[in-house]
């Protein structure tokens, strides 16, 4: 159990309507985990401060810097110093070609420039067909997902993400990297031995290209969100065989690609 805490509290003026009061605020915290694999730095990562081993674990097969959890033979947090050792059963399972040291952002868009590298190919395969969904499903895991974030409902500040079947939330983490908390998913089924190519990503941000490459690399058919898809996220949901549905909100959603999957009545 992670000591870190995920949020801090401090004192901030609120203005409402031309009145004015402090109060105190919980304020989401932000953390910086640098990832050495094999005693090399591969990566910096800054994230909220929880279910670190499942995300780093995620991050690494997502990079395609592992192939499974039998890969892994240790993994050591060192939660004060901000750092995550990972020691592999092979010193070199992803040629150093193929990845450089980078620093992970919180933010989105530019922040990650390796996502089109060689392990994108070798890590995103098209998705199964056989899960199907209807579109009341769809309503009822996005409203699960958005009531059940304990931290989004004290702070504003973080992304949701969730596994799930057509009738339930599974399994749901929280972030203030969107990526990170579909890493943390992942990291979890690897470690956990849990199949991903019946079930459902439900998020709560943007389905951008690289939300869309995760979604791919941990095996999901279905993406939600109550967000819009990017174009390019589009063009690789068709390529991937993957059912983007977006701006799931009160009774309303689009359907953008691969229809077949959703069931109608």
């Amino acid at each position: 159990m992670s000591q870190l805490s995920q949020t801090i509290t401090r004192p901030v003026l609120k203005i409402q309507t031309g009145q004015s009061a402090w109060e105190d605020d919980e304020i989401v915290t932000e953390y910086p985990l640098t990832i050495f694999l094999n005693d090399e730095e591969f990566a910096t990562i800054v994230c909220t401060p929880s279910d670190l081993e499942d995300m780093v674990i995620g991050f690494l097969a997502a990079e395609g810097a592992i192939r499974s959890y039998s890969d892994v033979k240790q993994v050591t947090i060192d939660e004060g110093q901000g750092f995550a050792y990972v020691d592999t059963h092979q010193q070199t399972i992803l040629s150093q070609s193929f990845y450089s040291k980078r620093r992970i952002t919180s933010c989105c868009g530019k922040s990650r420039q390796s996502f089109y590298f060689f392990s994108d190919a070798r890590t995103a395969k098209p998705a199964e067909d056989g899960v199907t969904v209807t579109p009341e499903q769809c309503l009822q895991l996005m409203n699960t997902l958005q009531a059940s974030s304990d931290i989004h409902r004290q702070t504003g500040g973080v992304h949701n993400a969730a596994l799930c079947s057509p009738d339930q939330v599974l399994l749901q983490y929280s972030d203030i990297g969107r990526h990170n908390a579909l890493d943390k998913i992942y990291g979890y089924c690897l470690r956990n031995d849990i199949g991903t190519a019946d079930k459902i990503l439900t998020f709560s941000g943007r389905i951008s290209s690289e939300v869309l490459l995760k979604a791919a690399k941990i095996g999901a058919s279905i993406i939600l969100s109550k967000s819009a898809p990017t174009e390019l996220a589009l063009q690789l949901a068709e390529e991937l065989n993957i059912t983007a549905i977006g701006f799931i909100r009160q009774d309303k959603m689009n359907v953008y690609t691969n229809p077949q999957r959703v069931i109608l009545s």
